[in-house]
């Protein structure tokens, strides 16, 4: 962790990471990662293209461990537990630990059973009407849908779908969001509205974004991560972080040249 952040993390630790890299097959994407994740806070990661930011981010609900060539040097921690343990089951991770990815990806059903199908696949008991609702409400698109609950998730608008797949993720009642690019294939207004969905859901939950939108990340997170990239003599590309701080020391008085310019949009 860097150093300056050890009395601004007050909360508890949702992720830390020591040492880690990143590796598909003998290259290695990232490397050296070291850093702590704080409870009920938005942390965005930011960085040019190709230096690791989704790589890590997938790291910690697991969902590397489809590609066949990844493993990992180091450690990962999800609240003091290895994530990587053998005793630990990828799948229980990944229902704590929820995805939100950069394309809407609502299932061809009902706006319904889009939100009651995790809960049904895990044998969800309770008032499966009084979750849907919730859910929605929580993702702040219950007004947009109330009336329409049976028709296609597929049919609503791009931002609309994206809250959908946000309140799917919260269905299964997860302690964290991880959400890759949530973001992009949006538009102005449907963006803003994530956002400030994003400031009422960290009451609840533990936020890590990535966004290459520079404005994004000053306005929505509580702490930032700029990735960089460095080639090596083969012309490999390895990911690595520049500097992890609160978001307005990143935007505003960064400590390192690289940081500033890419915040500045001198490059990237």
């Amino acid at each position: 962790m860097t150093p300056n952040l050890e009395s601004a993390l007050q909360t508890d630790t949702v992720f830390r990471t020591d040492n880690l890299d990143i590796y598909y097959g003998s290259f290695k994407a990232v490397r050296d990662v070291t850093m702590e994740i704080p409870k009920n806070a938005i942390t965005a990661f930011i960085g040019p293209s190709g230096c690791g930011k989704s790589t890590v981010i997938r790291c910690f609900n697991r969902l590397n461990d489809l590609i066949k060539s990844f493993h990992i040097d180091g450690k990962i921690f999800y609240k003091g537990q290895d994530l990587y343990a053998s005793d630990v089951d990828p799948v229980e991770v990944r229902r704590q630990i929820g995805m939100v990815f950069q394309k809407p990806n609502p299932f061809p059903k009902s706006i319904y059973d889009n939100i009651a199908f995790g809960p049904r696949l895990l044998g969800y008991k309770g008032d499966m009407d009084e979750l849907v609702e919730r859910s929605i409400k929580s993702a702040a698109l219950w007004d947009d849908v109330k009336d329409k609950l049976k028709s296609l998730g597929t049919d609503l608008s791009g931002g609309q779908q994206q809250r959908l797949c946000i309140a799917r993720a919260i269905a299964v009642q997860p302690d964290v969001i991880l959400m890759d690019e949530p973001c992009a294939a949006l538009d102005p207004i449907s963006t803003l509205k994530v956002e400030d969905l994003l400031q009422e859901l960290k009451e609840n939950y533990t936020i890590v974004i990535v966004t290459h939108n520079m404005q994004q990340a000053s306005r929505s997170s509580d702490y930032t991560a700029f990735f960089n990239v460095q080639a090596n003599e083969k012309g490999q590309r390895t990911g690595y972080i520049v500097e992890y701080d609160r978001t307005e020391v990143i935007f505003q008085s960064p400590k390192h040249k690289a940081t500033q310019e890419y915040v500045s949009g001198r490059f990237g």
